[in-house]
Formats: structure tokens, C-alpha cells, sequence
């Protein structure tokens, strides 16, 4: 163990990305119990007031104030560019890492379809459950029928739902083709939805954040919660769309896609690369080494 490289070094992208935990030595376990310290405080705050609300109306704040906080005291500075819709809105970011949660749920107050890992995390996945957030397995063929009806309730009761159309997490440098089942909530189209996609850039943090390949949602957990210093995402919010100009779930995906690798494009400043692990979930093959070298 005492061969590995810091875990807070772009060195230790690979090794973590193998689901080797990463010691990340006595100021990095400060970091964690202090942070998860400042959470739990948070929690018996916000949690009280959240079901008091409950008993008044529906949309309780208190969620998204937790994300919020959340993203604050892990190190995050969330600058956010354009409009993000308030309510009768589908979000389609591109997702990069369990994190991209607090980040976007803290700025929408939106519900989410999450991998179930997630709704393992103790703070966050108990929160997210309570902004009724949809968790899918990822080593199981997903139930579409149930997803769909969930979406809908929570559609009815957050007005506005994030999902990740890949289906899975890449390194902030590429893009997955959309998979659309899970779109088939807006066949038809609920009346006065519209479409906004998202992009959820990390800069020059993103491949590290990333929530890779073998790496459990503990051990990445873990190593955000033990980074030191800030650093900042950029929560583009892209022109909104009325899905019913765009018939069908493949074109609703398409036009989405279109516009999310643009500015992905635009912020990396190059073109985006195939992403390198495989991802037998949704069916993702990774380019042979020639390719990646190329790329």
C-alpha cells in the first residue's frame, strides 16, 4: 500500500478506478468526520422543518437546501450559467459522478433516477429518497413499468425530475450514447413539459471525481469527502425544448445529445474522447487501445 501515489493525485485515477481503496492518511479521515460532522448537524435542522412543511403543502425546500449544503461543505463552488426552469421541466444532464446530485438537486430542488448505490450513502440516499428520487440497480435489467409510474408521481410532487440519459457515469471527457427507456415517461408528453438539457462540467477536477469502472460508491465517497481545498462546476442550463416538436423518445434523446456535447465541446476546448471502461450495464463497449491513444 505504501507504493500508492496520493489519492488526491490524477495518478490515482486508474488505481481507484480498479476498486483499489485509496488510503487517504490522518487529515483526509479529519476531512471526512468533519464534513459528515457538518452534514449531520444539518440533518437535525433540516429535517424537522422539511416534515413540518409536509404537513402545510407538497414541494418541501428543505431537500434541495440539504443538497445545497451538502455541495458547499464537501468543497464544491457552483457557478451556475443560463436559466434552469422552476417547474414542468425534464432534466438531461450528462452525469460524471455520484455528486452530480447535491450539485443539481441543490440548485432545482428536482427529484432524480439514481443508481441504487446512491440510496446506500446514509445522508445523501436518505434525502434523496425523501425528494423521491427513482434508484436503479445496475447489474439488473431495469423495470421500466415501475420507473415510469414512479417518475410520474414524482413529476406530480417535485415538478421537475433529472434524468441521466446514458445510464451511467463517464469521466467528464466523453458522452455515452442516450439511453431512451427510460424517456418513454414523456410518450406522450405531459402537457406543458418541456425538455432542458444540462451540462455539469468540473474542469480540470472532472476525470478525477469521476465515479469510475470498479471504484464503489463508498471509496469515491470517500475520497471527495477527503479532498482539500475548492474547486468549481459549472452548471450550464441549456436552451429549454417542447418535446412534442420533437416526436418520439430517439428524437427527444437526439436533440438533447445534440445540444449537451456542443457545449461540453466548448468547454473542454477539444473534442470529446471515447470513453475507456467498459460498461456491460448499458451495453457499452470500450475502444480497443488504439483508439483511446489516437483519441
Amino acid at each position: 500500500m505504501s507504493g500508492l501515489p496520493r489519492f488526491d493525485s490524477n495518478e490515482a485515477i486508474p488505481i481507484a478506478a480498479a476498486g483499489t481503496p485509496l488510503p487517504v492518511g490522518l487529515t483526509g479521515e479529519l476531512r471526512i468526520w468533519g464534513r459528515s460532522l457538518l452534514l449531520g448537524l444539518a440533518m437535525l435542522v433540516v429535517v424537522p422543518l422539511h416534515y413540518l412543511f409536509r404537513l402545510i403543502k407538497y414541494g418541501s425546500p428543505f431537500p434541495m437546501y440539504f443538497l445545497r449544503w451538502t455541495a458547499w461543505v464537501v468543497g464544491a463552488r457552483v457557478r451556475v450559467h443560463g436559466v434552469p426552469l422552476k417547474r414542468d421541466v425534464f432534466f438531461m444532464p450528462n452525469h460524471v459522478s455520484w455528486f452530480d446530485i447535491p450539485v443539481l438537486g441543490g440548485i432545482t430542488g428536482s427529484a432524480f433516477v439514481a443508481r441504487a448505490e446512491i440510496g446506500e450513502m446514509f445522508m445523501l440516499g436518505w434525502m434523496a429518497r425523501l425528494n423521491r428520487t427513482v434508484f436503479t440497480k445496475r447489474e439488473a435489467k431495469l423495470n421500466i413499468a415501475e420507473q415510469i409510474n414512479a417518475l410520474r408521481e414524482a413529476l406530480a410532487d417535485n415538478w421537475s425530475v433529472v434524468i441521466f440519459p446514458e445510464g451511467t457515469v463517464t469521466d467528464g471527457h466523453s458522452l455515452l450514447p442516450f439511453k431512451t427507456s427510460m424517456i418513454s415517461v414523456l410518450e406522450p408528453p405531459p402537457p406543458e413539459m418541456l425538455v432542458q438539457p444540462v451540462v455539469i462540467d468540473y474542469g480540470p477536477v472532472a476525470e478525477w471525481i469521476a465515479w469510475l469502472d470498479q471504484e464503489t460508491g463508498i471509496n469515491n465517497a470517500r475520497r471527495i469527502f477527503a479532498r482539500p481545498g475548492t474547486f468549481t462546476v459549472n452548471l450550464c442550463f441549456l436552451d429549454p425544448f417542447d418535446p412534442h416538436d420533437f416526436p418520439g423518445r430517439k428524437n427527444i434523446a437526439a436533440q438533447a445529445r445534440k445540444q449537451i456535447e456542443e457545449r461540453l465541446i466548448a468547454a473542454l476546448g477539444k473534442p470529446l474522447r471515447p470513453f475507456r471502461y467498459e460498461l456491460p450495464m448499458v451495453g457499452y463497449k470500450a475502444p480497443r487501445d488504439e483508439a483511446l491513444e489516437s483519441a
